[in-house]
């Protein structure tokens, strides 16, 4: 097999262990704890899918579209300023933590503890995607699966929130230690530098913006629902997306290893037509695994999810609409992000905040399953403009040489 399609073979491998990593330790999560402590852990997990999805938009899709000979300098860079990132938004996370009050405030501590462990092992990924060497990645995400399995299934049951997040996170160390011994040969000798992070104009400004009006927009308003209904509707949301979580992987690893892939193509019909594929991939294995879980038997459901289970299942026929045009409307902003990156702000921001409305409203009218309908109608939206837009892309968009892989 040549060195691309192991390279490939090894992409999806790593996809896996990082899909499985966060579908189990939500499942293990919901299974130890009470359908509240589990509203609980949710409540901290969103605010940390939002932390996770703000560094990989401002540190991590500006790294992976870097080219040429410093890749190992950005590399220790961009590893540099998510530790220092990290560092601080943990302090506000104890500070959070310390002024809340109960278990929900125990898991903020918790969480501001682990926070930068958990961000740096995520962020190797996007340094190994640069590099192109998926492999590395996969060693250590495989690592990763084992030590938070090993972890969680060791707590007793209806161990709290905080306990729970304390050993995911300091479950990320062996990982993290040895993603970075991986990456050393890459990063010797080299010197990583902070300011372009801090400029006025880096890249990941406004990909931050897109990703705030975007993904964290919904996961906000996901929270919201906390103040304006109760923690367990978040919570049956919550648990209704983890059973969908090997889908979320897949998306953000299209965003972290599709570039440099996509980016070798050279022109607007392949990549239009490698994209176009993927989508329909992702949508019909959203489609079928919506399917597969309705038609679940409660006994089992219970087995996943535990007493949460109840309020997710009725969930599930909206969320696995969501997901299914959530597959064709992340390959059509790849597809942007390749050939006109400047097309997807404006797309972001309409869509995302109409999704938002969209949820809020169904909420209103509808109660949780009005919210959940909400999302899945401003994802559909969101996809239909996006390829809208991807059509009206002029023929010699995104032409280009095809880059060299470089040596490891």
């Amino acid at each position: 097999m040549s060195r691309r399609g192991l390279a490939a073979v090894a992409s999806v491998l790593d996809q896996a262990a990082s899909s499985a990593t966060n579908i189990l330790v939500l499942v293990l999560a919901a299974r130890l704890s009470s359908a509240s402590g589990f509203a609980d852990f949710s409540m901290v997990y969103v605010t940390f899918s939002v932390l996770l999805g703000l560094n990989m938009a401002y540190v991590g899709q500006s790294l992976v579209l870097e080219k040429g000979e410093r890749l190992g300098a950005e590399c220790r860079s961009a590893l540099g300023f998510t530790a220092a990132a990290s560092a601080a938004v943990g302090t506000l996370l104890l500070l959070v933590g310390l002024a809340l009050a109960g278990a929900t405030g125990t898991a903020f501590l918790a969480l501001g503890l682990v926070l930068p462990l958990v961000l740096l092992q995520d962020g190797l990924r996007y340094c190994f995607s640069a590099l192109r060497a998926p492999e590395r990645a996969l060693a250590a995400d495989a690592l990763r699966l084992v030590c938070v399995v090993a972890a969680l299934a060791l707590q007793p049951e209806g161990a709290s929130a905080g306990r729970l997040v304390l050993a995911w996170g300091l479950s990320a160390l062996p990982a993290l230690g040895a993603g970075l011994w991986l990456l050393r040969p890459y990063v010797r000798g080299v010197r990583g530098d902070l300011r372009p992070y801090l400029r006025r104009g880096h890249l990941g400004q406004r990909f931050v913006v897109e990703f705030a009006v975007g993904n964290g927009s919904s996961q906000l308003a996901v929270l919201g629902l906390g103040v304006f209904a109760t923690p367990l509707a978040v919570g049956a949301l919550r648990g209704a997306t983890t059973l969908f979580g090997p889908l979320n992987v897949l998306f953000n690893s299209a965003n972290a290893f599709g570039p440099p892939v996509l980016g070798r193509l050279g022109g607007k019909r392949a990549t239009v037509r490698a994209t176009a594929a993927l989508g329909l991939v992702l949508a019909a294995v959203g489609a079928g695994w919506a399917t597969a879980l309705y038609l679940l038997p409660d006994r089992l459901g219970g087995e996943l999810l535990g007493d949460t289970w109840a309020g997710a299942s009725a969930l599930l026929p909206a969320t696995g609409a969501q997901y299914a045009v959530m597959g064709l409307g992340t390959c059509a902003l790849l597809t942007l992000r390749v050939l006109a990156p400047k097309a997807t702000l404006s797309l972001q921001v309409v869509f995302s905040l109409l999704s938002v409305g969209l949820l809020l409203g169904g909420y209103a009218v509808w109660g949780v399953a009005g919210a959940a309908w909400g999302l899945a109608a401003g994802s559909a939206l969101k996809a239909l403009a996006a390829w809208w837009r991807v059509t009206r892309l002029p023929a010699a968009a995104g032409s280009r040489d095809p880059e060299p892989v470089p040596a490891a």
